[in-house]
């Protein structure tokens, strides 16, 4: 028998989607692989805000499918950092085409508030913040992921609006 990772512990048991460690492993290797290509990349972290008297199941779970359709390579990446934050990586990606990402994550998740407020009075709010670098050896990729979790409670506090998209330069 093949193992198959589709059926692992690496996957979050309530959405599907990868877990930390998993997305933390890959994401590292594609760091590497590309300071070694010079190729740009990207993080993306979405944060959705499910009213908690929203009862309807597997809400989380509907969301998160529908956002992984967005994500049409089969390289992106989708885990579940923690109990309210997904990160997302985008490999070999510019500034432009993580703005058409998010783009499709925004319709996405617009077409997936239309269908859920057809029976329930809640939409799902959300943050989506984005940093897009060209890894080299001085910069760590520790600094990439305090930039986006910045970036995500900037959005937070403002509540004026869903994305934003930083260029991370090295210092």
């Amino acid at each position: 028998m093949i193992y198959s990772f589709n059926h692992s512990g690496f996957r979050d048991p309530e959405t599907g989607v990868y877990n930390q460690t998993y997305f933390m492993e890959i994401f590292n290797r594609e760091w590497h692989r590309h300071i070694r290509e010079r190729q740009t990349l990207a993080l993306l972290y979405l944060c959705p805000q499910i009213d908690e008297t929203d009862k309807q199941a597997h809400l989380l779970e509907l969301l998160i499918g529908q956002v992984q359709q967005a994500l049409m390579r089969t390289s992106d990446l989708i885990a579940r950092m923690n109990q309210d934050n997904f990160a997302v990586g985008l490999f070999n990606i510019d500034t432009q085409g993580t703005y058409t990402v998010i783009e499709r994550i925004e319709q996405k998740i617009a077409h997936f508030n239309h269908e859920h407020q057809r029976k329930h009075t809640h939409k799902i709010d959300y943050q989506l913040a984005a940093s897009v670098c060209q890894p080299v050896a001085t910069l760590h990729i520790q600094q990439l992921f305090d930039d986006v979790r910045s970036l995500s409670q900037q959005l937070e506090q403002q509540k004026s609006q869903h994305a934003v998209v930083h260029q991370l330069k090295v210092q």
